[in-house]
C-alpha cells in the first residue's frame, strides 16, 4: 500500500506524512527532495511551476513508489498532487496507492505559510497553487479537514482506510 499526502503548501504534508508512516511503521518520503534545483529556485522567488516544471518531478515520485511496490513495502510520500492529471501518473493503474486530501481554508493556510521558516517555498505562491488546484472528492482520495489537531487527521485517515478496505 502507497499512501500520498497532499494538498497546497502549508497543509501539513510532511507532518501528517511522518506521523502516517510512524503508525504504520513504513518509510516517508517527502516528495520536495525530487524537485530539481531550478525548481525550488524559482518557487523560493515566488514564480509558479508550469506543467512541463512538474512532469518530470511527478514521474521521479512515480519511479519511486514503483521501487517501493516491487520491494513489497508499505510507503506514504508527500506530493502536493494539484490536478488530477498529476495523481494519475503518481497512481499509474495501481489500485493500492490512495491519496489524502489535506484539506484547509486560505487563512488558515495563509497562517500557516506566514509563520513557516525554513522553507524554499514563497507564501505568495499560496492563491496559484488554490487556483491550480483541482480538489479530489472522496472517490478519488482520503479527505481530511486541517482543522484537526495532526493525531486526530492521522486517526481519521487511518479510520477512512480501513473503511475502504472492509467487504
Amino acid at each position: 500500500m502507497i499512501l500520498i499526502a497532499m494538498g497546497v503548501s502549508g497543509a501539513g504534508k510532511t507532518r501528517i506524512g511522518e506521523l502516517l508512516a510512524e503508525r504504520l511503521r513504513c518509510t516517508f518520503t517527502d516528495g520536495d527532495v525530487f524537485h530539481s534545483e531550478a525548481s525550488k529556485k524559482k518557487m523560493h522567488d515566488g514564480i509558479a511551476l508550469t506543467d512541463e516544471d512538474r512532469w518530470p518531478w511527478l514521474r521521479t515520485i512515480r519511479e519511486a513508489i514503483e521501487a517501493k511496490q516491487r520491494a513489497h513495502e508499505t510507503a506514504v510520500f508527500t506530493c502536493s498532487s494539484l490536478k488530477r492529471a498529476y495523481r494519475d501518473v503518481l497512481r499509474g493503474n495501481d489500485r493500492d496507492v490512495c491519496f489524502v486530501y489535506l484539506k484547509g481554508t486560505f487563512a488558515m493556510l495563509h497562517e500557516r505559510l506566514a509563520s513557516r521558516t525554513g522553507h524554499f517555498f514563497d507564501p505568495s505562491l499560496l492563491q496559484s497553487q488554490l487556483d491550480t488546484l483541482e480538489e479530489p472528492g472522496p472517490d478519488e482520495a482520503i479527505v481530511v479537514s486541517i482543522e484537526l489537531a495532526p493525531e486526530q487527521i492521522v486517526d481519521e485517515v487511518l479510520k477512512q482506510l480501513e473503511a475502504r478496505r472492509a467487504p
